[in-house]
């Protein structure tokens, strides 16, 4: 089994991986059409071939006698610190149990190592024990909960975080003010993907308490849509906001 950086020509490849996988994980829990209609939401071939061809997203595949049985996918945001965050870390059930899970992740780790990263952030719910625990046998903390809807059913979902490096500068966060002349304040601690860059939580006030809505972190502007989807888009430079995933480790 081989590792290498992921091409536009393992798309199928990964899409693949990626159903079988989540197939796997949650076809007890999660009804069929609900499973295929999110992975073709996020794994979208346009949009997956976007991201493994850009230099902002760090994106290993596991190869065996020829075939991607498994993949990682990572990018790095800046907030307070310098944070790599993973979306994905996928194995083909058929291939679960060989170690390649660990393999993908030291791969996102070295390499995120040297893009001068403070830390390193996944999320897994808390219903995923294999996850959790692959997490925990890594090295990682546990560092906080949120929830998240699935097919109208509200889950625990867990943050693990691994600190790489004590020293860096940390992102200052400063007052921005919006067209109408409105002072927002921003929390780069929490923060949304964007196809582009991420998108911070804004707020009126600086205890964080009234929500103003999302600096794109692409632009640094405020002029960002949410319909009723919650689809995030900039007005001012296009950045959209990357379907949410559920989990970050089916492995």
């Amino acid at each position: 089994m081989d590792l290498r950086a992921a091409t536009p020509n393992d798309v199928e490849a990964i899409r693949s991986v990626a159903r079988a996988s989540m197939n796997d994980s949650y076809g007890h829990a999660v009804s069929e059409s609900v499973l295929s209609g999110s992975i073709d939401e996020w794994y979208d071939p346009s949009e997956l071939a976007a991201d493994v061809d850009s230099s902002r997203t760090v994106f290993p595949v596991a190869v065996d006698d020829g075939e991607v049985v498994g993949f990682a996918e990572s990018y790095v945001v800046d907030r307070r610190e310098r944070v790599g965050e993973i979306d994905w870390l996928h194995v083909h059930p058929d291939h679960r149990g060989a170690g390649i899970g660990h393999r993908l992740l030291a791969r996102v780790e070295e390499t995120l190592r040297d893009r001068d990263v403070d830390r390193i952030e996944g999320r897994v719910l808390a219903a995923n024990e294999s996850g959790t625990r692959f997490y925990e046998e890594e090295g990682y903390d546990h560092t906080g909960t949120e929830e998240i809807t699935i097919d109208r059913e509200t889950f625990r979902e867990l943050i693990y975080t691994k600190r790489l490096d004590e020293t860096h500068p940390t992102l200052e966060s400063e007052p921005y003010t919006d067209a109408d002349g409105e002072t927002v304040y921003v929390d780069f601690e929490d923060s949304e993907r964007g196809s582009t860059g991420p998108f911070f939580a804004a707020y009126r006030d600086p205890d964080h308490e009234d929500r103003y809505g999302y600096l794109c972190g692409n632009c640094e502007g405020l002029d960002v849509t949410v319909d009723t989807l919650d689809r995030l888009e900039c007005a001012d430079c296009g950045n959209r906001r990357k379907p949410t995933r559920w989990d970050a480790a089916y492995l």
